[in-house]
């Protein structure tokens, strides 16, 4: 059965196949926890294969927990068995649709899956020969490189890099005022500790990105929204809800709006920072899209100074979220203090990922590759957009750039309903309210039209909406 299993998995080493193969049977129950397996010259025996080979098998399984190497008696089936199961495991369909409930759905599909509601690119959209020789050389660089710790601010070279390209739009930063981080994730939770006390109230747009309703909830902060319009905040409920509630800080997206697309008027820009420094208000500006955009659109960080406004950016959108690289840029003493925080909570900065970012964005195929990104997204936008509307599903606006579209779905259509429907085709979409804090999105969904050009998608979503109706 064994060796049966190895014949059909060709094109990989033995040693693998091998530890594949027993993967499966434990996954499989037929080998079960406690179980012991052959001895290593009995398997070479069985399988013609080299003593190497299963002893190379048996240490693979050894270091993923899968068995257990008792010396002198031999090996055996670990206890923890239980989780070589779980990639056999379907959807959960009885998860609340909460501000989780994307992620987890986007980030445990399986490759044949569909992800419609996912807020990245597919692999083949990103970079992938600029990685590869990123990669290369990075594999040449120095030992320190490959294997100490980096400065807590980050790469300086690639600090001088990021402060030329925020310099493109409009604001100045040194790069000693530009701190790296993990993620822009990353960036955002070390700045609600820098920042946030327990019970504080932090400003959001309604809807937002969902993420941010469960980062602030971990910090036990007290969120309140406003409605979001296509220039920006209602600007009118922003002064009253400012005045009313005395936030200590508002997270936004100003360039590209995540999840409506929506881009920031000069003049709601000025007329926001204006009450954040008439109510002292400190404004976090997550410009995380930064690089889709056509025409840069007004920049609060570059309008403020970085007097009252944290800008904060990634590259896992445009390069690649295997590697993680993000950055905050805000003034001196704020950076200097957020330099104790990450030392104190991750100590060194990840220096192999920040070499090889700097490596990707400095090879000028960079540039290239994003003014093709730039117009595929559009084209994809356009078609998406049509065969949308095709089935009564209005976007709310015809954004200026991005990958994200939303959408009204036809009156009296719950947008959670139709997710739960298309999760049993394999389809993950995002349902509107998991970016609501009022709850008031029932009906709107955002689609990614990146992921959204496979005609399966309008097949399942047609056949929903005509159930739904009946």
């Amino acid at each position: 059965m064994v060796q049966e299993a190895i014949r059909m998995n060709e094109g990989r080493t033995r040693a693998e196949m091998v530890a594949s193969t027993i993967r499966q049977r434990i996954a499989g129950r037929s080998l079960t926890p406690g179980a012991k397996l052959p001895s290593v010259r009995g398997l070479a025996a069985t399988l013609k294969l080299s003593t190497s080979t299963v002893v190379d098998a048996y240490e693979r399984l050894v270091a993923e927990g899968a068995i257990l190497a008792r010396p002198g008696s031999g090996f055996y089936v670990a206890n923890q068995a239980a989780p070589f199961a779980l990639a056999e495991a379907g959807p959960k369909l009885d998860r609340a649709v909460d501000p989780f409930w994307i992620s987890r759905q986007s980030l445990e599909a399986g490759e044949a899956d569909l992800k419609p509601g996912c807020g990245w690119l597919p692999p083949s959209w990103l970079p992938g020969d600029g990685m590869r020789r990123g990669l290369r050389t990075l594999a040449r660089a120095d030992g320190a490189a490959l294997a100490d710790y980096g400065s807590p601010l980050g790469l300086r070279q690639l600090r001088q890099l990021i402060s030329r390209r925020m310099s493109e739009r409009g604001i100045e930063a040194s790069p000693d005022q530009i701190m790296l981080a993990d993620s822009g994730t990353q960036a955002i939770d070390l700045l609600c500790r820098f920042l946030l006390e327990p019970g504080d109230t932090v400003l959001v747009d309604d809807p937002c990105y969902f993420n941010f309703h469960a980062l602030l909830r971990a910090h036990r902060a007290k969120i309140v929204g406003v409605p979001y319009t296509p220039s920006g905040p209602d600007v009118e409920v922003f002064a009253q809800v400012v005045a009313d509630e005395r936030p200590r800080l508002y997270i936004t997206n100003s360039a590209i709006h995540n999840p409506t697309g929506a881009t920031l008027s000069p003049v709601t820009a000025h007329r926001v920072l204006k009450l954040a420094d008439q109510f002292d208000l400190t404004v976090i500006e997550d410009d995380i899209f930064a690089d889709f955009e056509h025409t840069p659109a007004p920049r609060l960080a570059a309008f403020d100074g970085l007097e009252r406004v944290i800008h904060i950016g990634s590259f896992s959108k445009t390069l690649s979220a295997s590697a993680r690289c993000g950055f905050v840029v805000a003034k001196p003493e704020w950076i200097d203090g957020l330099t104790d925080l990450k030392i104190a909570t991750s100590f060194g900065g990840g220096r192999l990922t920040a070499e090889l970012v700097l490596n990707v964005l400095s090879d000028g195929s960079y540039r290239k590759h994003m003014e093709t990104l730039r117009h595929r997204l559009s084209r994809a936008m356009s078609e998406v957009s049509a065969r949308l509307k095709n089935l009564g599903i209005e976007p709310w606006l015809e954004p200026q750039a991005g990958m994200f579209l939303w959408c009204r779905l036809p009156d009296g259509i719950d947008a959670a309903d139709v997710a739960r429907a298309a999760l049993e085709k394999r389809i993950v979409l995002a349902p509107g309210n998991a970016f609501s804090l009022s709850q008031s999105a029932t009906n709107f969904m955002r689609f990614n039209v990146s992921q959204t050009l496979d005609p399966r998608v309008f097949e399942v979503l047609g056949d929903i909406l005509t159930q739904e109706r009946n």
